[in-house]
């Protein structure tokens, strides 16, 4: 008997495959500002999170550059063990000084991050209460740490005020949110839930991974936005979006960094970040602090194609962000809607249910700084198309 393993794969691969469109593991050729080569045809990219469009940044590719001379192409270990280096603690105190809280530790990924700053803090025995709509990463780390999980409404504190008065006051709790939800372009309401997190002794943990560099003073992120920077436990987030680069940190008070350090698997058993990916992270923070027209453009382009989307009825699930989705309902119209995009040379993604909630099923796209004003006709007129072919 063949194994069962061994089957669903064959049978799930065979289906991909007959697929003359597969909607994932694109690969592209050649990528230039906004645009980007697939089979030779070039593409309009509307679905990247290079908000303020630093990838080919020349202070961010000369810092790349430079740093692979220095210290060539790995730390080849742990940061416990032989991986650490200056570099990593330069970048941790530029970034923890940008984010006005004590301390930052660095790591390999955004998902690794995400995860260790959930398993370093709660364990068997805590309780986690979460938003029904955090990322795989959040739900990774708390699986990890055997904490008792409860979901809340996405974005309502009153969700999350009814699941705590079900709960013993003397349970430890950790409360898990995201600054912006990158499917739906939400912004999290963080005053609201850190008023019934104080009034309920809740660990707050805060991912910020796609409002670095898009909400908030000079881009700091979503506690900046709202004048609450200080009083969030943990903020954690990637360096894949704003910051040009790979990876991820964990910042908060240096008594809480160094705790997650000694106690986060994935944090202690990773490699170490490579210095090219520090060295343009770093440089991109640079950029972001001393050039303020990329945040700036990145909102016009945003005010731009909201404008676009508007103007042909299109359902954005109300974003309030550069994180734009567009809501189709079905996974056959969000099909045919991302094939339709792809046919006029606009990438784009597609998320479906239970990747979001049944009936949301979507293609996602995003808004960078780099995008010109041809993109958007392009983009408008590719736009029109896929609504036509998906009615």
């Amino acid at each position: 008997m063949a194994n069962p393993i061994r089957q669903r794969a064959a049978k799930c691969t065979a289906t991909a495959l007959r697929r003359k469109y597969s909607a994932y593991y694109q690969s592209f050729e050649r990528q230039e500002g906004s645009r980007v080569w697939m089979d030779g045809n070039e593409m309009v990219m509307l679905s990247s999170n290079d908000y303020l469009g630093l990838t080919h940044h020349p202070r961010v590719v000369e810092a790349g550059q430079k740093a692979l001379e220095k210290w060539g192409a790995s730390s080849t270990g742990a940061r416990l063990a032989n991986g650490s280096r200056v570099y990593h603690e330069e970048l941790e105190a530029k970034l923890a000084g940008f984010l006005g809280v004590e301390a930052c530790h660095i790591m390999v990924s955004g998902y690794t991050a995400c995860m260790s700053a959930i398993c370093g803090f709660a364990q068997r025995g805590d309780l986690v209460l979460a938003d029904k709509n955090i990322h795989s990463s959040l739900w990774s780390g708390i699986t990890l740490s055997g904490a008792r999980l409860e979901r809340f409404s996405h974005n309502k504190p009153e969700s999350l005020e009814e699941a705590l008065s079900y709960e013993d006051r003397d349970i430890p709790k950790l409360l898990v949110i995201e600054g912006i939800y990158s499917m739906e372009g939400h912004i999290c309401p963080l005053p609201g839930f850190l008023d019934i997190a104080r009034a309920h002794d809740c660990f707050t943990i805060l991912d910020d991974a796609h409002a670095l560099g898009v909400l908030g003073k000079e881009g700091r992120g979503t506690a900046s936005h709202f004048g609450v920077e200080g009083e969030v436990d943990i903020v954690c987030g990637s360096f894949s979006k704003s910051l040009a680069s790979t990876g991820g940190f964990v910042a908060g008070k240096r008594e809480l960094v160094e705790f997650m350090k000694s106690h986060a698997r994935p944090a202690i058993f990773s490699a170490a970040l490579a210095p090219v990916q520090v060295a343009t992270a770093s440089a991109a923070l640079d950029v972001l602090r001393e050039e303020p027209w990329h945040l700036a453009k990145l909102w016009e382009n945003v005010g731009r194609y909201k404008g676009i989307l508007d103007g042909l009825g299109l359902d954005t699930w109300r974003s309030e962000t550069p994180a734009i989705p567009i809501v189709l309902g079905s996974k056959e119209r969000a099909y045919f809607f991302w094939k339709a995009l792809m046919e006029k040379g606009v990438f784009t993604v597609i998320s479906v249910a239970p990747g979001v909630p049944p009936g949301k099923d979507l293609v996602r796209t995003a808004i960078s700084a780099r995008h010109t004003e041809e993109d958007f006709g392009r983009i408008e007129a590719a736009l029109a198309h896929a609504a036509k072919k998906a009615s």
